[in-house]
């Protein structure tokens, strides 16, 4: 008869048994995210440029010349102006499209689908499209509001309209996605819930949404925050094809501005310096995001 194994033979077993079934992810994890950002850590201490055969270290040299960058302050508050636009923009739109679709009796299959294409598509394309609405002489835009009597504008080589309309594409891009979490999170709402709200007073629908809908809402919204406010940070495709950051610096944003320093102008180590603060202020504002709604948070 074999002996049965031991405590420490039954340890060693099941932590074999873990690693075989985890090894893999973990490996991936380390080769195509740890080892990429240790890379861009190592990249910014030096100026090496993208092609060279040799690169000097030179500490912290390009941190001080980021901060020193007009440039860089400017792209710098342009994302953070973005995203002050975006984020609430479409929370509250989200919020409100999901509410209004919810409370229908028909269609909603339809209506869910048109507002959701516009995250599905590839935002390229669209962004082309809108180049082509917001043609200053030929674009649909202009057209209807000079048929209606108002002033048109170049609202692409205006330097006080060019990022507040890449804030609007980008809340046209995101609503869907915010619309479509904040239906899930409607439909687990018990309906007990506003039975017994009635039975307290909450009589008119402002009231229901007041005490019962938003508080149940509360982490599904804060999940819609962070990754819309992410996703925020993260603006680019929209620019490179509308605006290439301009006219001047009103449009750039920070990932633009890493892109061309590290693709156009070939300064890698300046680029991997910036891609280093942004990943420093992604993940303060996600933490300190996560710090402060979690406290405003009701779980059920």
């Amino acid at each position: 008869m074999l002996a049965a194994p031991s405590a420490r033979e039954r340890a060693f077993a099941e932590a074999l048994m873990a690693f075989a079934l985890a090894g893999p992810a973990i490996f991936f994890l380390v080769v195509l995210f740890f080892l990429p950002v240790a890379a861009v850590f190592v990249i910014a201490l030096t100026d090496w440029r993208f092609g060279a055969a040799s690169l000097s270290f030179v500490a912290l040299a390009n941190f001080r010349e980021i901060f020193a960058d007009a440039g860089f302050r400017a792209s710098l508050v342009n994302t953070v102006v973005y995203a002050l636009i975006v984020v609430p923009g479409t929370v509250v739109l989200g919020l409100l499209v999901a509410l209004v679709i919810e409370s229908g009796r028909s269609c909603r299959s339809f209506y869910r689908a048109i507002h959701f294409l516009p995250f599905m598509a590839t935002l390229t394309a669209m962004a082309i499209a809108w180049e082509a609405l917001l043609h200053p002489t030929i674009g649909l835009v202009n057209q209807m509001l000079a048929a209606i009597g108002l002033p048109t504008a170049n609202w692409l080589r205006d330097e006080t309209m060019a990022l507040p309309i890449l804030a609007v594409i980008g809340i046209w891009q995101n609503l869907g996605y915010a619309m479509v979490l904040f239906l899930a999170g409607l439909k687990s709402i018990p309906q007990e819930l506003y039975s017994a709200a009635e039975v307290d007073g909450a009589d008119l629908w402002i009231d229901r949404l007041r005490t019962v809908t938003l508080p149940m809402l509360g982490p599904v919204t804060m999940f819609v925050v962070i990754v819309v406010a992410l996703r925020a940070f993260q603006a680019f495709d929209s620019v490179k094809v509308l605006t290439q950051g301009g006219p001047g610096h009103a449009s750039e944003v920070l990932l633009y501005t890493l892109y061309r320093e590290s693709f156009e102008y070939l300064h890698t180590g300046y680029g991997a310096a910036i891609a280093v603060v942004f990943l420093a202020i992604v993940v303060t504002l996600t933490l300190v995001q996560v710090r402060f709604m979690d406290t405003k948070v009701h779980y059920q």
